[in-house]
């Protein structure tokens, strides 16, 4: 299911006319533009394989391990959530993702998904301390606002299987931490450079961009008027489609490239005659 141009312009059509505004920090900038995360995806082979006629969108990865599921009318708090199934060298793992977890966040692990992994990955605690993040004894990391939590919690029948916890929350007025916003929640055998993933574009400096009467996550986020054209926000998407649809193409001619057999020990290469 490639990103056909029509949706590519319907994506256009609805952030051509919207005036971005600078908004931060990350955490409170609101859910965006889901197509942030579909988007790429379907860019790099993944499939619809729900009802079109459903609120509820279900992606599947061409080779049938990764499932991504969006459903707007969840019972529960999770909105999205992702599911790796065991194979015989991996363990199967999930995550979910909150309503208000900002998409082009949720986007940067999917990103990474499809992008090759990148030969130095810093733990995900070490990100947020580069990013200005307090970061505390047992694993947790808190934003410079002190709204978003993260913490790598042990699981409590095995200390070895540990799993990752995001909570971004109303200030706590003497307490810890006030009624939940949004939340990310990565089982134990979630890669790690994915939780980083997630974790380096939440915390990074850039401003997310939204519209004027988008949706937020608290009234305390700031906005400002973006330097940025909405034609420069709507390239930007395309740029972004590209470049996950040449990974996802390279990687593909990577996996079917025939093994070499390397020449026996010793053997003799025939002489070329000049």
């Amino acid at each position: 299911m490639p990103v056909s141009e029509r949706q590519l312009a319907a994506f256009a059509a609805k952030h051509a006319w919207q005036i971005p505004f600078d908004t931060s920090p990350r955490h409170l900038a609101g859910s965006g533009d889901a197509r942030h995360v579909t988007h790429g995806l379907a860019a790099a082979g993944w499939k619809a394989v729900s009802d079109p006629l459903s609120a509820e969108i279900v992606l599947r990865s061409p080779d049938l391990r990764l499932r991504l599921q969006f459903d707007p009318q969840s019972a529960t708090s999770a909105w999205w959530r992702l599911r790796a199934e065991h194979t015989d060298t991996e363990r199967g793992w999930h995550a979910e993702f909150g309503e208000l977890v900002p998409a082009e966040v949720l986007a940067g692990l999917t990103d990474a998904l499809i992008a090759p992994m990148s030969a130095s990955r810093p733990d995900p605690l070490t990100v947020l301390a580069s990013a200005g993040w307090q970061v505390g004894p047992q694993n947790t990391a808190v934003s410079p606002d002190t709204m978003c939590h993260i913490e790598q919690r042990a699981d409590q029948d095995d200390d070895a299987m540990a799993y990752w916890h995001v909570e971004t929350c109303e200030p706590g007025y003497g307490t810890p931490m006030g009624p939940r916003i949004w939340h990310a929640y990565f089982g134990a055998n979630t890669p790690e450079h994915l939780v980083t993933a997630f974790v380096s574009t939440l915390a990074a400096p850039a401003p997310l961009q939204r519209a004027m009467y988008d949706r937020t996550a608290h009234y305390s986020v700031v906005q400002v008027p973006s330097p940025l054209t909405p034609q420069q926000t709507v390239d930007a998407h395309t740029t972004r489609i590209d470049s996950l649809r040449s990974h996802a193409r390279a990687a593909r001619r990577q996996a079917t490239k025939p093994a070499t057999t390397p020449a026996p020990a010793g053997a003799v290469r025939p002489t070329v005659r000049r």
